[in-house]
C-alpha cells in the first residue's frame, strides 16, 4: 500500500492507503477525523466538504493520490476554538436540527465568504444550493451566512 504525507489542518500526517481511496475515508477511517460526513458518495450532497488550498471540495470524490502538497482543512481545523464567525452565527441562530449536514454547510460557506466577503442574498443562495439539508433548514443557513459575512467584514 502506498504511503502519503498530507498537510491537514496545519500538520503533516503520514498515511498508508490505496491510491484510489477517497480522502473522506482516509480522514474518517485512518485519522479518526469524523467531522467530515459521508452523505451520498457521488459529490452531490456536500456533507463531505473540506477545503483544498481554501477551495471547497467534495472529499468523497477526491482520491488520495490526487493530492500533492495542497493544504487540507477540515471542520476540525476551521478554527482551533470552534469560534469561526460562521460557527458562532450557526449557534446564535440555532441552525442545526439533526446536524448531519452542518460541517459541509459551514465549510462551503467559509470558502464562499473568503471569495465573496459581501454577498447578496441571491449570491448566498447560489453558493449554498449544492449542499443538501435533510431537515430543510435552508432559510436559517442563508441567514447565518449573511450574519457571518457582516461579522467578518
Amino acid at each position: 500500500m502506498p504511503n502519503y504525507t498530507l498537510k491537514i489542518n496545519g500538520k503533516s500526517v503520514a498515511v498508508s492507503a490505496d491510491a484510489d481511496t477517497p480522502l473522506l475515508w482516509v480522514l474518517r477511517d485512518e485519522l479518526n477525523m469524523v467531522g467530515t460526513k459521508f452523505g451520498c458518495g457521488i459529490a452531490q450532497c456536500g456533507a463531505c466538504t473540506i477545503h483544498l488550498d481554501g477551495i471547497a471540495m467534495r472529499s468523497c470524490q477526491l482520491q488520495i493520490s490526487m493530492i500533492d502538497s495542497e493544504e487540507i482543512t477540515t471542520i476540525e481545523g476551521l478554527s482551533e476554538e470552534g469560534n469561526h464567525p460562521l460557527q458562532e452565527a450557526w449557534k446564535e441562530v440555532d441552525v442545526p436540527q439533526c446536524g448531519y449536514c452542518q460541517a459541509g454547510q459551514i465549510m462551503t460557506a467559509a470558502s464562499f465568504l473568503k471569495e465573496n466577503p459581501s454577498p447578496s442574498q441571491d449570491e448566498i443562495r447560489q453558493a449554498m444550493h449544492g449542499n443538501l439539508c435533510r431537515c430543510a433548514s435552508y432559510n436559517r443557513i442563508e441567514k447565518v451566512v449573511a450574519i457571518a459575512a457582516k461579522k467578518m467584514s
